[in-house]
Formats: C-alpha cells, structure tokens, sequence
C-alpha cells in the first residue's frame, strides 16, 4: 500500500539529503514525493501536488516557513498537515504555528527516534482522519445532518426532518456536543464510541420522558444533538440546566466528566450549520469552563482566547523543582501553571504547546543524564494526551504524575551516578596508594568538597578514606613481606610510608606484630613444613 505524502522543504540541501537518509520513510508511512528549499517554491508544490504533510523549516528565502504554512492555511486550498523543523529553539514560533494549527514542532538536531515516533502517530492521524471521513461520507448519502452542517440540505428533507423531529415553527434550535472526558483509553476491541451515544440517547429520552425525539450524529469523540428550545421549558429555559442535568445522567465514574457545549440557537432546521459552526467555537473555551463543563456560546463568545507562550519563570522554576525533588514546591508549581492557563484565556492549541515544552524540557534533561525514557511509564499518556478528551483537571492530574515519576527516576539517576563516582574515586585510590595521596587532593582532584566526599566514602564502603587507604597499603606490605626479599624500608617507601618507623607502627595496629615479626612467622612455618616433609 503506498504511504502519505509529504514534501521536505529547508533551503539546506544538505539538511534535505540528511533528512531523506536518516528516517526510514517507508516504515514510519510516508514516501517523499517532492521537495524545495524556499517556500514560494514549495506554495506551489503543495498546490499542485496536495501532500499529506509538509515538513518545512522557519528560516527560508523568498518566503518563510511561518508565511507558507499561513498561505496554504488562508486560501483553504488543500489542507496538508505542518511539521516545524527548526534548529531555533525558540518558542515563539511554536505560538505563532499552534495558530495555523501546526502538527509538531521539530528541533534540530533532529532525534532520529523522536522523529519517527512523530511520523508514525501523525501517520495514524491521517489514516484515523481517512476513517472518520469515510464514515461521514458514507452518512452524507442519506442522512439530513450531514446536509445541513454543509448547507445543502433541500426544502423536502427539511420538511421531512421537522415532522420526524417534531418541531415547532416557534422551536429555537440549538446544536450541542457532549463530550465524555478522563476516561481510561478504549482497548482496540472496545466499542466505546457507540456504547456512549447510546447511553447519551438514553439519558435524553429519560430528559424527555420519552416524549421529544432527537437527532444524535457520532463525531470523532463527541456527540452531537439537536436539541429544540421546547425541551429547555422543563429548565425554566435554561440551557445550563440541561446540561447539568445530562452531566448527571452520564457521568459513571468517580474521575469521569461529562462537557457539554451549546452553540447559538437558530430559528429553524435550516440555519443548523450556524449553529454547529457556534458549538465548535464553544469547544475552544473547554478549559476555560472547566469547573463546571458546561460552555454556552453567547458567555463564552466574550472571552478573547490567547494563543501565548508559557511563562519562562514557571517553566524554568518547574524544571528546577523536578530536578532538585522539591515536591511540595512542584506540586504548587504546577498548580500555578494549571491556574494561568485559566486566568491567561489560553486556547487547548497553546495549552497543548505549553505542555509539550514542559515534557520537551524534562526529556532533555533525562538525556543529559543518560536516562532511559522507556522507564517513565506516564510518558507515553503524556506524549499521547491531545489524542484524548481531557479535562484541564484530568490532564493537570497525568502532568503531576509525569512530573513525580520523572523527579524520581532523576534521583535514582542521580544516586547511580553518585556510586559511579565513588567507584572511579576508590578504583583511582587503588591505583595510586603507593603515592603521596590525601583525602583533600583527591577531593580537588574530582572537584568535590573533602567532607562531603569523606561521609560518602564511609556511606558507600563502611570505613574512613583513611582506614581504607591504610587497609590498602598494609596488605600490599604484607605480599611483599611474603613474595621478595626486600628490606622493611624498602617495602615502606614500597606502598607509599615516607618514614619506615611510621610505617612499622601503623602495620603493628592493623596486624597486632611488627613487618619483621610478620615475616618471621612465615620464615618459622616454612621452616616447620620442610622438617615434617
């Protein structure tokens, strides 16, 4: 089967040809079908040739990255996906893309894996995207929601529609999603998309007693209804309180949330496609409204969204506060970041940016490290996020978790690195016993503080450097006791005693006798094994 379509676009040959050698294409779903090095050239590639996705960088003659993607973006030609490669780690960029609704923003050096990975989910999308636009055409060749969301619904099916929906020419109408959010990932075989609208046709005829019909259209993960303003008078026309009444009808766990988004009514089956189009505008608020879950367009239309970057002192005091396992501080932090993605208006496309950076910044510093990301099991989740129906409360709860996990696999990585440290030191003792050496030296030497380095020798092998040292020399004194003929100065200077007297004493506490008493002992045994023999 032939993979996407993409299009490599840098004004770097050399960074094209790297690109094409470096990822297996074939294997990630892609095949490269063209390629530019500016960005008026590539304006007409993707015209002509309509790729899947495009891989573009920022800086380019001619025309630039940013102004080709807001090009192709504006004339709504064809809709390819945008993935930023770019070697300026600077996130302003990101803000300006999430705009343009750019897939993923690429940093050079490009990670081999990291990008794959990249390619293989986006390649899942588009044959996700191929799916879902399969099933709605398929429902565009006989159902009314279709027509209408586009505007093309004819007066008979209109007319049809009112009856079987049992309008009323005074019905306001309104087009309203229901989304279940927090919900543990459906397994390959789980129907969990059909299950929910059935529960959710359930709870309106329970709204209803049974007495309103409705017309429900399945979208990628939400619900679609419309829902005539007669059904509101039992709520004293309240659409709030619809809304919370279905919550309470739906929700069926304890971190399960339901949201529903109203658009702004119309007066009749024929203007539904404002209607949808106002609710899809709804859905931008979500985090906005995300104590209640409830988000009605002609509240939320007041609010000006931002598409605005993540503060750098949060970013950079959260990174510290990973690394240095404060977290009581990292949990306040992250509260702080949750409440200004609130108070600041951010739109999900920014949030999404906001936290992509944020474990961006975490797996980097796991790489310095020489960490192995496999072992963060939240990583994936957290990668994988945006795929889902997340609550700002749920995704603040799996960020927590991935910031805990990763603060403590950094001390773990830390500790490890501590006992390499420790063994370097003690293999470099081993190796230089017979020298003039000190704890203080060999502190300077591997550029650590004498007391901190003695508590963790004691910690790490039970015994003073001192001791240790001594232990090192005494039985290098006593092979060489038992294996040469050497003087007992000789043996001294030997295993690094510049005095023979000092040496004779500090052999004599370890071993109870003096060297000469020592070797005498086994001159004597010997002695007694040759005259028994």
């Amino acid at each position: 089967m032939q993979g996407n379509r993409a299009i490599l676009v840098d004004d770097e040959v050399f960074t094209r040809k790297g690109l094409l050698k470096l990822i297996d294409w074939e294997a990630c779903g892609f095949h490269i079908v063209d390629e530019a090095d500016n960005g008026e050239d590539a304006l007409e590639l993707i015209e002509r040739l309509r790729p899947d996705v495009v891989i573009t960088d920022i800086r380019m003659p001619v025309l630039d990255g940013l102004e080709l993607i807001r090009r192709v973006v504006t004339d709504d030609i064809v809709k390819p996906y945008f993935i930023i490669v770019s070697g300026y780690d600077d996130f302003n960029y990101a803000q300006q893309a999430v705009r343009y609704g750019v897939h993923d923003f690429i940093l050079k050096p490009i990670d081999e894996t990291e990008f794959s990975q990249a390619l293989v989910r986006l390649s899942e999308r588009l044959e996700s995207d191929r799916e879902a636009r399969s099933r709605e055409e398929k429902l565009l060749s006989g159902a009314l929601m279709e027509s209408l969301i586009i505007g093309e619904a004819d007066e008979s099916l209109l007319q049809e529609w009112e009856r079987r929906l049992e309008l009323r020419p005074e019905d306001r109408l309104f087009y309203v999603f229901v989304e279940r959010n927090d919900h543990p990932p459906a397994s390959a075989n789980d129907n969990d998309g059909g299950d929910f609208k059935d529960r959710v046709e359930s709870a309106l005829l329970a709204i209803s007693n049974g007495e309103q019909p409705f017309y429900l259209h399945e979208h990628r993960n939400r619900i679609g209804i419309i829902v005539p303003g007669s059904i509101l008078q039992s709520f004293q026309g309240c659409q709030r309180g619809f809304a919370r009444r279905l919550q309470q009808s739906l929700a069926d766990s304890e971190h399960e949330r339901i949201f529903v988004y109203f658009g702004r009514p119309v007066s009749r089956l024929s203007l539904v496609q404002d209607a949808y189009e106002t609710a899809k505008e709804s859905l931008l608020h979500k985090y906005i409204y995300d104590e209640s879950g409830i988000v009605i367009h002609e509240e939320a239309a007041v609010h000006d969204l931002q598409y605005i970057g993540l503060e750098e002192r949060l970013y950079q005091q959260l990174l510290e506060q990973i690394e240095e396992l404060h977290f009581e501080k990292l949990e306040e932090t992250i509260r702080s970041l949750f409440e200004s993605f609130q108070e600041k208006l951010y739109a999900p496309e920014a949030v999404k940016t906001a936290i992509n950076q944020c474990v961006l910044g975490v797996v980097r510093v796991l790489s310095s490290m020489d960490g192995d990301q496999s072992r963060l099991s939240s990583l994936e989740p957290m990668t994988e996020w945006h795929d889902r129906n997340l609550s700002l409360q749920g995704l603040k709860r799996l960020f927590t978790d991935f910031a805990m996990e990763s603060a403590n696999y950094i001390g773990q990585l830390r500790k490890e690195q501590h006992k390499g440290g420790i063994q370097k030191i003690r293999a470099y003792i081993e190796a230089h016993y017979h020298e003039n050496i000190s704890l203080k030296g060999i502190a300077g030497k591997f550029y650590m503080n004498p007391v901190y380095l003695g508590q963790l020798f004691k910690k790490a092998y039970g015994m003073y450097f001192n001791d240790f040292l001594l232990q090192l020399r005494v039985n290098e004194a006593k092979r060489l006791l038992r294996q040469t003929d050497l003087r007992i100065y000789e043996v001294a200077e030997r295993v690094g005693f510049g005095n023979p007297d000092y040496f004779v004493t500090q052999f004599e506490k370890i071993e109870r006798m003096t060297p000469s008493e020592y070797r005498n002992r086994l001159m004597k045994e010997a002695a007694s094994e040759g005259t028994n023999a």
